[in-house]
C-alpha cells in the first residue's frame, strides 16, 4: 500500500555527482555541471512533502557522467556507512546512472537505501525534469517499503531494480527502462510511492568486504558482423586482469574468432555476455562453432542475466577483491 501524508520529518541525504541535473551555460556555448546538491534540491519542493525535513548535501565530485567512476560509488558508501540519514538521493549524469545504480546495488551494505536519479533536461531549459526525479527519487529513499533494497533507479515518475534498468533513449525524459518483460518495479503517484512488485534481493557477493586497495582494469569487447581478431588479441597482450566479450544473440562470435576467443580465456577471465541488453545469456543450446556451448567449454564464464556492460562492473570487482569469477556470476544466473 502507498505512504499516506501527513509524513514524520525524516532525515535525508543528496550526494551529489554533478552531470545534467546539475548543468549552467558555460562559457563554450553549451552546459557543463555547476550546481550543488542543495541547490538541485531546492527546485524539487521537497519542504512541500515534510515541512521539518531535515537535509544534508555532499558534493563527491562536479562532473559528467562519462567521468564517474567506481572509486566515487565507493565514496557514496563509505556515507552510507557512516551518516544517520533515512535514506539518500544520489544524483549524477545519466549516461553512467544505470550503471551507478548497479554498483550501488552491489556495494551498499550499510541498510540504508540510495535511490539514484538525474535528469535528461537541464536547469536551463523549459521543462526540465531535475526537480520532479529528486523530489521522486526522496520519496522513494525515505519510504518503509525499500528497507530490504539496497539501491535503485528512479527516474520520471518510475522506479526500477537496477539490476535489470537500462538508458534506452538519448534525448527522451522517459529515457530508461527495464526490458520488455520486467519493467518498473513501482511508480510515483501524488507524492505516493507504489511498490507492487518489490524484488527479492539476493544478498551481494561483496557485501561486508572491505574497500580494495585499487581496482582491477577489465576490458569489453563487443562483437559484430566482420569483427577482427585483432580486437581480442590487443586486449590480451595489453595487462588488462579479465574481459568481457558482448557476443550476439544469446552469447556468440563468428567462428573464425574462436582462435583468439582461446588466446584470450588463457591470458585472463573472460566472461560472455549478450550486447542484447535484457534476457539471460544462452547455456546449451547452440553447439554450432560460436556458439555459447562451446565457448562456455572452453573457460568463458556466462554472465547469466547481466548485460555485457554490468557483467564488466562484476568482474571488475570480483577481480579486484579476490573473488572466484565463476562463483560470483553464478549468483546471476
Amino acid at each position: 500500500m502507498p505512504e499516506t501524508t501527513p509524513r514524520t520529518a525524516p532525515h535525508l541525504l543528496l550526494a551529489a555527482l554533478g552531470g545534467t541535473i546539475a548543468s549552467t551555460a558555460d562559457a563554450s556555448g553549451g552546459v557543463a555541471p555547476a550546481l550543488s546538491g542543495a541547490e538541485i534540491a531546492a527546485a524539487a519542493g521537497l519542504d512541500q512533502v515534510w515541512p521539518d525535513l531535515q537535509a544534508d548535501f555532499t558534493q563527491v565530485a562536479q562532473v559528467s557522467s562519462a567521468n564517474v567512476t567506481l572509486e566515487m560509488l565507493f565514496d557514496v558508501v563509505d556515507l552510507a556507512r557512516t551518516s544517520t540519514a533515512d535514506g539518500i538521493v544520489l544524483t549524477q549524469g545519466t549516461d553512467t546512472l544505470e550503471e551507478s545504480a548497479f554498483g550501488l546495488w552491489l556495494l551498499n551494505d550499510s541498510g540504508t537505501h540510495i535511490a539514484a536519479t538525474g535528469a535528461m533536461r537541464n536547469p536551463t531549459l523549459p521543462g526540465a525534469d531535475g526537480p520532479a526525479n529528486v523530489r521522486a527519487a526522496a520519496l522513494t529513499a525515505l519510504s518503509d517499503q525499500v528497507g530490504n533494497l539496497p539501491a535503485s533507479l528512479v527516474f520520471n515518475d518510475e522506479v526500477h531494480d537496477p539490476r535489470f534498468v537500462s538508458k534506452s533513449h538519448t534525448t527522451s525524459t522517459a529515457a530508461f527502462s527495464s526490458g520488455p518483460v520486467l519493467g518498473a518495479i513501482g511508480w510515483l503517484s501524488e507524492d505516493d510511492l507504489h511498490l507492487p512488485h518489490t524484488p527479492q534481493t539476493p544478498t551481494s557477493p561483496f557485501a561486508g568486504l572491505s574497500r580494495p586497495s585499487q581496482l582491477s582494469k577489465v576490458a569489453l569487447a563487443e562483437v559484430g558482423m566482420g569483427e577482427p581478431a585483432e580486437t581480442l588479441d590487443l586486449i590480451a597482450g595489453s595487462g588488462f586482469a579479465g574481459a568481457v566479450i558482448s557476443g550476439v544473440g544469446g552469447g556468440h562470435v563468428p567462428e573464425d574468432l574462436l582462435p583468439a576467443v582461446t588466446r584470450l580465456t588463457e591470458a585472463m577471465p573472460v566472461v560472455l555476455a549478450s550486447r542484447a541488453g535484457s534476457g539471460a545469456s544462452l547455456r546449451r543450446t547452440y553447439g554450432y562453432p560460436g556458439g555459447e556451448i562451446g565457448l562456455l567449454e572452453t573457460g568463458l564464464v556466462p554472465a547469466g542475466i547481466l548485460d555485457a556492460r554490468k557483467a564488466r562492473i562484476v568482474l571488475t570487482l570480483a577481480l579486484s577483491f579476490g573473488l572466484d569469477p565463476a562463483e560470483v556470476f553464478a549468483r546471476f544466473a
